[in-house]
């Protein structure tokens, strides 16, 4: 199973994220939780969560880029659902061997994250990579869809199927 942890604090502007979901939402053995419709007052139901990730074979991270960040929500849900104990420390290994994809959008273009003027994109990765590996999970490649901002949904669209094939690529891969 699929599960996506979706958190945008204003999904009702994000076309680049809605197409993406729009794509994968209705194949099989996928679930995504939106984080912010969920918990609207920041209270995170960590037992649902926990729940949630132990039915996954893969997790994705999926988000816009805040501030060379995630959103914070995010970061929260991070600190309350993968808890010392449960996925990590001792004789932890509930998320031991799922593989973890982060798909994240940016409203820059890829120049942007170029190292120099601004961080490198790896190394904006390296806090939810790091999060992933201590955890046991698989970091898998980022889905990263950059220059949301000046895209209109046309344009969008290509990259919103890519991610959906990444998806049943990887179905098809782990099937059975």
């Amino acid at each position: 199973m699929i599960l996506i942890i979706y958190a945008h604090p204003y999904p009702q502007h994000s076309h680049a994220n809605k197409s993406m979901l729009e794509q994968v939402a209705h194949l099989d053995d996928v679930e995504v939780r939106s984080l912010y419709q969920l918990y609207p007052d920041f209270t995170i139901d960590i037992a649902a969560e926990q729940q949630a990730l132990s039915r996954a074979d893969l997790i994705i991270w999926q988000h816009p880029m805040q501030w060379y960040s995630t959103p914070p929500l995010f970061k929260l849900w991070l600190d309350k659902v993968l808890s010392h104990g449960w996925a990590y420390g001792g004789e932890a290994r509930a998320l031991h061997g799922k593989s973890l994809m982060w798909a994240v959008t940016t409203g820059g273009s890829a120049h942007h994250f170029e190292l120099g003027t601004h961080p490198g994109f790896d190394v904006l990765a390296q806090p939810l990579q790091a999060t992933a590996l201590y955890c046991g999970m698989t970091w898998l490649e980022p889905f990263v869809m950059h220059s949301t901002f000046i895209c209109d949904d046309e344009a969008l669209q290509p990259h919103a199927r890519r991610y959906k094939q990444l998806l049943l690529d990887w179905q098809e891969a782990h099937r059975g």
